[in-house]
């Protein structure tokens, strides 16, 4: 028994230093030093959009330019593979074409920007838009969009339906984040088939300061 009272004391013991410790590192210190540190300011609705559309943003117009310009009007479908069914599936440009008109009919609302000419209701983008520099800025305009969109967004106004829409201010805005998730498979796909490693598979060869070289990718890292 006496053991036990010991061992419970100890255990209270280091408990209630590691607490005072805990709230000694995260005291601010007083004084000039402390005035110095600025507070930062809580995270927002808007920015934590914002970077779910930042981060697609990139994954798809690396795709995209990862296509050579011979091969962005691929279709799986022109491969004939046996017992394939690749009839009327979208060319690897109208892919592209098409989440960037997804992006305006999705994110348009948000911001009240009327839709560009020509845009259709098709879903595959302007007709008049074929060159692979003329799609890829036609994609990125669509996201600048979208981080208009984001910005926008408030925790007020988030469950708010925008204009004749019958979706939420935050479902709009994170919907056309999912679509083109969706589109980003279908995209790789067809660099694969073209083989072409996708840009976010590629290994990354980094030199440290002792001369190591280390391999990294989204699927590892390995040492030589």
């Amino acid at each position: 028994m006496k053991r036990m009272q010991i061992w419970l004391f100890s255990a209270a013991f280091v408990t209630g230093a590691l607490i005072a410790g805990a709230t000694f590192r995260h005291t601010p210190k007083a004084g000039a030093e402390g005035a110095q540190q600025p507070q930062q300011s809580p995270p927002t609705l808007a920015a934590a959009v914002d970077r779910d559309i930042s981060v697609v943003e990139k994954q798809i117009i690396d795709v995209a330019e990862a296509m050579p310009e011979d091969k962005f009007n691929f279709s799986p479908e022109s491969l004939n593979i046996r017992g394939s069914d690749y009839k009327g599936v979208r060319a690897f440009a109208v892919e592209v074409k098409h989440v960037a008109a997804s992006n305006w009919f999705i994110w348009s609302p948000l911001t009240g920007e009327k839709l560009p000419e020509g845009l259709g209701d098709e879903g595959n983008g302007p007709a008049n838009i074929k060159t692979k520099a003329g799609i890829i800025k036609f994609l990125k305009d669509s996201f600048a969009l979208g981080h208009r969109a984001a910005a926008t967004l408030t925790t007020e106004n988030m469950l708010q339906a925008p204009g004749n829409s019958k979706s939420t201010r935050l479902r709009l805005a994170e919907f056309g984040v999912s679509h083109a998730y969706n589109h980003f498979g279908q995209m790789i796909e067809c660099l694969r088939m073209n083989g072409i490693i996708p840009p976010a598979s590629r290994p990354e060869i980094r030199v440290t300061a002792n001369g190591c070289r280390s391999m990294h990718s989204n699927r590892g890292e390995s040492h030589e």
